[in-house]
């Protein structure tokens, strides 16, 4: 069967430099961007999760809510959300609505955290228990 390496997400942004630096905090590094003053495109990159930000007209946000959520998995959850905070990363701007807005256990076996980028797409971190 054919292999497939890698999937790199694509995630809507309203400004693109805003959320490079919003995953700069989170410890990503920018790897290409498309123009260096006001860029519409650009990849980033943590470990070996590679995400893609692409600006959107305001008319692809007529549903602001209904934004995509990307899960990571991580060895450590309560690390990972540390090192966000002390990064000063987790502003109660872009803190989830969930119930998991810090790290707990849920009923469906893992420890996770969740928080939403500038643009509103979902992050979740996340462990097996």
């Amino acid at each position: 069967m054919a292999r497939i390496e890698a999937v790199h997400p694509v995630l809507m942004s309203r400004d693109v430099a805003v959320s490079m630096r919003f995953y700069v905090q989170l410890g990503f590094r920018v790897t290409f961007q498309d123009d260096p003053v006001q860029p519409t495109y650009a990849a980033i990159q943590r470990d070996d999760v590679e995400l893609h930000l692409q600006w959107q007209d305001a008319s692809q946000w007529a549903y602001p809510v209904d934004r995509a959520t990307y899960r990571f998995v991580v060895p450590d959850v309560d690390a990972l959300y540390t090192e966000f905070a002390s990064q000063s990363a987790l502003t109660d701007a872009l803190r989830s609505d969930s119930p998991w807005r810090r790290p707990g256990d849920t009923p469906w076996g893992t420890r996770e955290f969740h928080v939403r980028d500038p643009d509103g797409n979902g992050l979740q971190f996340y462990r097996l228990r």
